[in-house]
């Protein structure tokens, strides 16, 4: 087998990551002449094209091979700067961009808990780039190759790789009392607390719901398992973000379905209400990564898990659990 270029194969994932060629050059700070060079070296070598030069730029199958081999070299280097730095602390420097460790995580759990997850690999210099999608798509960067990592809905293991449960995020369906009040006929009993859910197979139709993007299909199916509905249509507003989704609901947009551990507090002073306490929906994750002997990658599946098993659920047949599941809680 060919020896490929080590500057070469960085000089195609800075290509694909930085979506065009001059950024790239910025990055790896050459030339963009010498950026395409580099790469039609690469091409030669291999005897195919590996970029599809289109907006945006995307790999070839060709193209995506080699770039999880990029990926695979920069995780054999942060084995080996994590094993240095051991030895000999004060010998090396700062990591470089390109040994930059990729993992692609869905944004609530971004919001809530992996964060804290992964702070203390932070802190140990592991140098990561978190990449957010809505996490039934998630395991998407890391079958192209993309990420070393991800957290994902899907159950079934990607091949080439090992996957272990979570544990499930806890949705619920929340809104500000005053638009709880005036939209959807809130019944209050004498605590001022919802004595039924504000939220109905009658009323959903007639209120905004803010969503993550298009792609989101948790509030669709909060609704259709809550009312036992097989297809609904929801009027929705998009907000990209986990936390912003709470702070427009904040607003008085409408109503949304967002993770109880963003929930909660907001709740307990006040500022939120669960429109329809009477269910939960708990959405299963699973951390999907490749199938290599690796101290970083170790790491990683360490924290995260340790940190999910704190705070997310693990309900009766966790192993066997759906990741479409729905419970009605006990009032």
């Amino acid at each position: 087998m060919s020896t490929f270029d080590p500057d070469a194969l960085e000089c195609l994932a800075a290509i694909v990551e930085e979506g065009g060629f001059e950024r790239a050059a910025q990055r790896l700070s050459i030339t963009q002449s010498a950026v395409s060079q580099r790469l039609r070296a690469l091409e030669s070598q291999v005897g195919t094209v590996l970029i599809v030069r289109s907006r945006p730029l995307k790999p070839t199958s060709a193209g995506q091979l080699l770039l999880k081999h990029t990926k695979m070299m920069r995780l054999l280097r942060a084995d080996l700067e994590r094993d240095l730095k051991e030895l000999a602390p004060s010998s090396l420097g700062g990591a470089r961009e390109e040994e930059r460790i990729s993992i692609a995580i869905n944004a609530d759990s971004i919001a809530t808990w992996a964060l804290p997850a992964l702070s203390e690999l932070a802190r140990q210099g592991l140098p990561m780039e978190i990449i957010h999608d809505d996490q039934n798509f998630t395991h998407e960067w890391l079958r192209e190759g993309h990420v070393l990592g991800c957290v994902t809905t899907l159950k079934q293991a990607l091949r080439g790789c090992k996957v272990e449960p979570l544990g499930a995020m806890q949705y619920i369906a929340v809104a500000t009392p005053h638009f709880a009040q005036n939209r959807l006929a809130l019944q209050c009993g004498t605590a001022g607390r919802p004595t039924a859910p504000a939220l109905t197979q009658h009323n959903f139709r007639d209120v905004p719901f803010v969503a993550f993007n298009r792609k989101d299909e948790l509030p669709n199916e909060f609704v259709s398992k809550a009312f036992g509905l097989k297809r609904v249509t929801l009027n929705q507003l998009f907000v990209p973000s986990s936390q912003d989704m709470v702070r427009a609901v904040l607003a008085g947009w409408g109503v949304s379905v967002v993770p109880r551990l963003l929930a909660d507090a907001l709740i307990a002073q006040g500022l939120l209400v669960n429109v329809a306490p009477a269910y939960t929906l708990p959405i299963q994750l699973y951390w999907h990564c490749w199938n290599l002997e690796s101290e970083v990658l170790d790491a990683l599946s360490a924290a995260l898990r340790q940190t999910a098993a704190a705070v997310l659920v693990a309900g009766p047949g966790f192993e066997d659990a759906k990741c479409d599941s729905f419970v009605r809680r006990k009032q």
